[in-house]
């Protein structure tokens, strides 16, 4: 037998391996995502509990809490039909409809009386959304986070990650950050959580936006692309911190102040995720923090918007039901919220899910709070959103049908991927 033919053998076993291994779960996963889309369709949003905004002190400054997006968006509108000097305005999801339409024309109008507008969002994530749309007049500087940013530079994947933040900075005084996009399903239809940042915090934001602009604007003499210099004192705010991942540089402290925070929980541990896809040590830590006694809860939606991530979220339910942790199932809306509480003085509140494509790709960002007025208020919000959930049982897992193991296994390796 030739050398040559040894190896067209082995590249051949190669690629029925990866097609095999792959190519079924992603063929499976697209099947399954198609067939959700088509169910769907014609069915009415129901009413969940929402709670109104609730303000506490923070170091030296003020954090207002949000759970629904009609409260959220008139306050983030006032905030900018009363700007006077700048606005940082960044979004993944910016739908062209009545809602997107509102919070353009307020920009422009903020734009027009002199104010400093910026504006980021993800191109990839805006794919469906009407051209016309993303037409902004020169008043707004505009950039438009590329679908592809590697250029050359292919084999760098700190280059590949999407911009999944949600900031909105109005002048030094205001700033807003959290999992809400821009859209009318988002304002009514989704539960979700934001904070609106007061005090020293709300600097660190502008800061943050900042670094994404010059990070990636374009290396031109054009107004709307030179670098943004922004003046905010050097000053900490202890209790308020913030978590960013920066695919370019390689930085994902995220999951570490998750890990962390987990690691050191004491009594309790209070989680809410739209997609909860966690790496294996992300599970070692929840099990062994509901193993040392600690009560730890998992918040997800019953049905969310990515079929496939419930059915790979669910792979990992076993193990955690086996060591003790609790897992609620919220009905009749989607759940889109990324927070956590721990034993009721740390908690966050952000853009990043609890998966690798958040945890380890995307740009995110988190802000990180050590106040016990802040954990009580989030604390109450989960309860209220508990009183709206099915839990999950141990025995009611295990009787679980065959086709449905048989998925949860086919699925399996696309979790790397998600």
């Amino acid at each position: 037998m030739s050398r040559e033919y040894q190896v067209e053998r082995a590249f051949r076993w190669v690629r029925r391996f990866v097609l095999v291994t792959f190519g079924g779960p992603m063929t499976l996963g697209i099947i399954m995502s198609l067939v959700d889309i088509y169910r769907r369709r014609g069915k009415k949003p129901k009413p969940f509990p929402v709670t109104a905004p609730a303000t506490v002190t923070v170091g030296e400054g003020t954090i207002t809490t949000y759970t629904y997006g009609k409260d959220l968006y008139a306050d983030m509108l006032a905030a900018i039909e009363g700007a006077q000097r700048q606005i940082l305005f960044e979004t993944y999801i910016w739908k062209g409809d009545v809602v997107g339409e509102r919070f353009k024309t307020a920009l422009i109008e903020a734009a027009e009386r002199g104010v400093q507008v910026y504006c980021i969002y993800d191109t990839f994530a805006n794919l469906v959304v009407n051209p016309s749309f993303k037409r902004f007049p020169d008043s707004l500087k505009v950039l438009r986070y590329p679908i592809y940013g590697a250029g050359w530079r292919f084999f760098d994947l700190g280059r590949y990650g999407r911009d999944h933040r949600k900031i909105l900075v109005v002048d030094e005084d205001v700033a807003f950050v959290g999992g809400y996009n821009i859209g009318i399903a988002y304002e009514t239809e989704w539960r979700d959580t934001h904070v609106r940042i007061t005090g020293p915090g709300a600097w660190d934001l502008r800061r943050a936006f900042s670094d994404m602009w010059n990070m990636h604007r374009r290396r031109r003499l054009l107004p709307s692309e030179r670098p943004l210099l922004l003046e905010t004192p050097s000053t900490w705010e202890p209790h308020v911190r913030l978590q960013r991942n920066i695919p370019r540089l390689w930085m994902f402290p995220i999951r570490g102040m998750y890990l962390e925070a987990i690691n050191r929980a004491s009594s309790r541990v209070w989680i809410t995720q739209a997609y909860f896809m966690p790496d294996q040590d992300f599970v070692d830590a929840l099990q062994a923090a509901a193993r040392r006694g600690v009560d730890v809860r998992i918040l997800l939606p019953l049905k969310s918007n990515h079929i496939v991530a419930d059915w790979i979220s669910r792979g990992y339910f076993s193990q955690l039901l086996d060591a003790g942790v609790r897992i609620f199932r919220f009905r009749d809306a989607m759940v889109h919220a990324k927070t956590m509480t721990v034993d009721g003085l740390w908690s966050t509140v952000g853009t990043a899910n609890i998966d690798r494509l958040s945890l380890q790709g995307n740009y995110e960002i988190n802000v990180e709070v050590i106040a016990r007025e802040l954990a009580a208020v989030l604390d109450e919000i989960w309860e209220l959103d508990q009183s709206n959930c099915i839990e999950l049982t141990q025995g009611e897992w295990q009787v679980r049908d065959l086709h449905r193991k048989f998925t949860e296994m086919v699925l399996r390796p696309l979790r790397p991927m998600l």
